[in-house]
């Protein structure tokens, strides 16, 4: 099977484009009414062209400065250029302007024709020939063949052919297997067979009976059917020509600039972070903030540019920037594009997408502009690891390296695994068969936030050892994801840079720090509910006691409940915890054998008032010891009791 690429023409109005085509292919490329009676290429035309072991769909452009728009929608996607320039005229004003585009488009293989050669002396023809050279100097077309043609005579028509032959055996065939994508550079109806799209296939393949997903509008419709070059196919692929039967949308609904994809890999976006560079020959520099148009794909968006590393990017330039458009586009990592000014007359600049997804960025921010280069320069595993600390708490997903890393499919995985090993990033658990994972300097500084609320908590109240889990979680709650927290937390414990359990945490080195007086009262307040058994103090009766201490009377009760010497029952209530444990077993052994006892023989039992025998009893139900049936309390089935209850194992 022959290998499919993709050939755009370029040059000048009249330097005879559509009649070289024509003369190669025996197609006119000129399909509407109004090109015909003007002699002029408005919309770009199609051809194809069989070269043997190569099969070269053609994209013939217009060439005057007015359809510049529809000579870049019909640069998308092309392997290689054929740029003319017709010998009676020599370089004009849209050769260098086609030219520059080509460039900004990253183009690096082409074919140069000059026609209508039988037009001109020998004499002529080197002139033509130096002055094209010199155009192309430094230029991907420096080294390219050079063809004198005639379409008229038909000289040089198969030269030109071995020229492309050459060239296309130079293309390089992309390796890896990636999503497919198309431009979209024209949308009609077919009579018995409904909505059909044309374009170039930039990537991957598609068959007949597969789902796409219309872009930006994030719709899947299904394929009926495939053409390529009027020819019904099962398959298209990258390099080829393809007209696509869509079911489920109207025509009318689809225009130039959308794209179809695989589903699930791409997603518009409004801001673009891009790297550009101003053309060498424009007539102004490019200034932050100004308005812009700019060419994707087959799109063409107005937008607004700010740059990122200066105030303005002169000529010849280089420069990172953001785009910030007036309608959603789709890119991927390192899709070129060009920029021209809003009134479509000049070409600034262009260069190539650096984040597909971005969201507005700070000027100026030396960590941020040196991962954008690292993001521009690295490679796979590089751009994967910068494209997830900009992901920050978001977290990265291993699709997420498709769109914004420029990864193909089979480099995915393996990718994504060797960051997890390397531990440049983080796997946290969110939900039952569901993880996020972060970037390690993302997790480590939101680790290092939720230490710092936790440790400002410490400060404020030095004598609780512990502190309600939720509270501090809730202080993180700007994350905007409180699954996220809370596996954070769980990765803090897992280290053992916390202690703690579903209720209560602490920093692991944290120890509450009391006063010679307050370890007094503290020993005083413990000694007071041993003596009390089951008729203990209230809080409120230390509060004289304490005198100076007052403030700190109920961290005082906490950091005895988190030290195991109380137990909390309810409100300001109470116990030691060896009166806690004495009471459980005395109720289980008067319990014992389904029997039942009242609030009122519990008490007896207890020898205390009802005062405290209700709210005990009340307290045995919720830890699961008891189970009330009307008046009578009975064993229940023992349950562990709270993690407030018992202090959490700390670690040396």
């Amino acid at each position: 099977m022959p290998r499919e690429l993709i050939l755009g023409t370029a040059g000048h109005i009249d330097h005879g484009k559509t009649s070289l085509i024509k003369a190669l292919t025996g197609i006119d490329c000129d399909r509407l009414p109004e090109e015909k009676a003007r002699g002029i290429t408005i919309d770009i035309g199609f051809a194809h062209l069989d070269l043997g072991d190569y099969r070269l769909g053609i994209v013939d452009v217009p060439g005057h400065e007015r359809f510049i728009k529809n000579m870049l929608a019909g640069a998308a996607g092309i392997d290689l250029a054929l740029l003319v320039v017709a010998a009676d005229d020599s370089v004009m004003p849209q050769t260098r302007e086609h030219l520059e585009i080509l460039q900004l488009l990253g183009l690096r293989f082409g074919v140069i024709a000059v026609t209508k050669a039988d037009l001109v002396d020998d004499t002529t023809r080197e002139v033509v020939a130096l002055e094209v050279r010199e155009l192309v100097q430094g230029t991907f077309l420096e080294n390219a063949p050079l063809v004198f043609t005639s379409a008229r005579t038909g000289e040089g028509l198969e030269e030109l052919k071995q020229a492309l032959r050459q060239v296309c055996s130079q293309v390089e065939d992309r390796q890896g297997e990636e999503i497919f994508r198309m431009a979209i550079d024209r949308s009609f109806a077919v009579a018995g067979h409904g909505t059909v799209v044309t374009g170039s296939v930039t990537s991957g393949r598609l068959r007949v009976g597969e789902e796409v997903e219309w872009l930006p509008v994030g719709e899947r419709l299904r394929v009926r059917g495939l053409h390529n070059h009027d020819r019904p196919v099962e398959e298209v692929h990258r390099g080829m020509r393809a007209a696509i039967n869509l079911a489920g949308v109207k025509h009318e609904q689809i225009e130039r600039g959308h794209e179809l994809a695989t589903p699930g890999y791409l997603r518009p976006s409004r801001i673009l972070t891009v790297r550009l560079h101003a053309l060498p020959d424009i007539r102004h520099p490019i200034k932050h903030r100004a308005e812009v148009r700019l060419h994707l794909g087959t799109a063409e968006i107005m937008g607004t540019v700010a740059l990122l590393d200066s105030n303005r990017l002169e000529a010849n330039q280089w420069g990172l920037a953001q785009l910030f458009l007036r309608e959603a586009a789709v890119a991927r990592w390192g899709q070129p594009f060009v920029m021209r000014d809003p009134s479509a007359t000049h070409t600034l600049g262009g260069g190539r997408v650096l984040q597909p997804l971005a969201e507005k960025l700070r000027r100026s921010r030396l960590d941020t502009l040196e991962r954008l280069e690292m993001l521009w320069r690295g490679d796979a595993e590089s751009r994967a690891d910068v494209v997830a600390w900009f992901q920050g708490w978001r977290g990265l997903q291993p699709a997420d390296l498709v769109q914004s890393a420029g990864l193909s499919l089979d480099q995915v995985e393996p990718t994504f695994t060797r960051l997890l090993e390397r531990g440049r990033l983080v796997n946290l658990p969110v939900a039952p068969g569901k993880t996020v994972a972060l970037q390690v300097e993302v997790f480590e500084e939101l680790a290092q936030r939720f230490l710092a609320v936790l440790g400002r908590l410490h400060a404020e109240h030095p004598l609780m050892s512990w502190h309600d889990r939720s509270k501090v979680e809730a202080q993180l709650a700007y994350v905007g994801d409180e699954t996220l927290v809370h596996a954070v937390t769980e990765s803090l414990l897992a280290r053992g840079q916390l202690v703690g359990d579903q209720r209560r945490i602490a920093q692991a080195d944290f120890k509450p720090k009391l006063s010679a007086a307050q370890r007094k009262l503290k020993e005083r307040i413990v000694q007071a509910y041993r003596a009390a058994r089951f008729q203990p103090p209230e809080l409120s009766s230390f509060v004289a006691e304490a005198g100076g201490q007052a403030s700190a009377l109920r961290d005082l009760f906490e950091l005895c409940v988190a030290e195991g010497e109380l137990v909390h029952i309810e409100g300001e209530l109470y116990l030691h915890a060896e009166h806690e444990q004495a009471m459980r077993k005395l109720l289980r052994e008067k319990l014992q054998g389904g029997r039942g006892l009242t609030v009122s023989e519990i008490r007896d039992l207890l020898q205390t008032t009802r005062k405290y025998a209700v709210p005990l009893c009340e307290y045995l139900d919720r830890q699961g010891f008891t189970r009330r049936e009307g008046d009578l309390r009975f064993l229940a089935e023992p349950l562990p009791s709270p993690a407030g209850q018992q202090k959490p194992a700390r670690t040396a």
